[in-house]
């Protein structure tokens, strides 16, 4: 039984690293892709974690799986295309270390992920199936994603997903929101950014927000606020819990790795709505660590903290 199974988008992100001196810009070529990301941050904090995508029959495609093995991540429903290369996304960051991406996926590899390259039986074999909105943006991924969403709801698991908003993936805002939106009655597990909630349910204020979201009948909802931490929604229950100051490398992979963290301990309890609410809380103190570590180094995977440097 696999802990967490992640279905979506693996790829390459070209980040800048600096420049030469005569001003052009360095890049360097890491893993990433949220669910991605999530498998393996969940992985390194000891869940056991399978991914399902496609990758490009290239170097980069080679170099993606080899990573996700390194990490421990099961690598069974890793498909790779014969035809489409791996995906790139370029980013760009800031002196805050905020980021900027440009992708370079139509099409690519990932795009191409098909409901045929998706075992059932993998579907049936995991405790909890985790998602994200950027395979939603393009056909087939976006059917494969929502086929393996619907089958592995019917099949007992939980549904976690993280409606992670890129602009320039969607053809406009109001095609994005409907699509992020749509997969919502299938989720029990929801994180979204401050940033992305009003997004979603036209409020900045979290209360209301979230309150907006759950009726949907998401069991626990987490609203990730930078620095400030994280709040949520549980069974009806709300609370903030204060983040961890760092000094920011870059911002890559934080949310991600929140996600995975919390997800590590949730799968923990046999059951989401028995878990107390101190436990929760504790839960995400321990997901606001890990998410600090990553944010005070560079790149996404290659940042992710392992379980002793988040107890420790």
């Amino acid at each position: 039984m696999i802990d967490i199974l992640a279905v979506g988008e693996i790829l390459i992100d070209l980040t800048q690293s600096g420049a030469t001196e005569q001003g052009i810009p360095r890049f360097d070529a890491n893993p990433g892709g949220a669910p991605a990301n999530l498998a393996v941050a969940a992985s390194r904090l000891g869940a056991k974690t399978a991914f399902i995508g496609k990758v490009g029959a290239d170097s980069f495609g080679t170099f993606l799986r080899d990573c996700l093995v390194e990490n421990s991540v099961d690598v069974t429903g890793l498909v790779t295309d014969p035809v489409q290369h791996t995906t790139l996304a370029v980013v760009a960051v800031d002196a805050a270390g905020e980021r900027n991406f440009s992708f370079y996926r139509d099409p690519s590899a990932d795009v191409n992920l098909s409901p045929e390259d998706i075992s059932p039986e993998q579907l049936k074999n995991t405790r909890v199936l985790h998602f994200g909105s950027v395979s939603l943006t393009a056909e087939p991924a976006r059917g494969a994603t929502l086929h393996a969403v619907k089958t592995a709801k019917e099949l007992g698991a939980v549904i976690s997903y993280d409606p992670n908003y890129r602009a320039n993936l969607w053809p406009d805002q109001e095609t994005a929101v409907a699509r992020m939106l749509e997969p919502l009655e299938m989720v029990d597990i929801l994180k979204v950014s401050d940033e992305e909630l009003p997004l979603l349910t036209g409020t900045n204020d979290l209360e209301a927000g979230s309150a907006m979201l759950a009726e949907k009948g998401i069991s626990l909802i987490f609203v990730t606020c930078g620095p400030d931490g994280a709040f949520y929604r549980f069974q009806g229950q709300t609370g903030h819990v204060d983040g961890v100051p760092c000094k920011v490398g870059d911002t890559n992979g934080a949310g991600d790795t929140f996600f995975g963290a919390a997800l590590s301990q949730l799968v923990k309890h046999e059951r989401l709505k028995d878990i107390p609410v101190p436990e929760l809380e504790r839960i995400i103190a321990f997901a606001n660590k890990a998410a600090s570590l990553t944010t005070s180094r560079h790149g996404a995977i290659p940042a992710m903290p392992t379980l002793a440097e988040v107890d420790g």
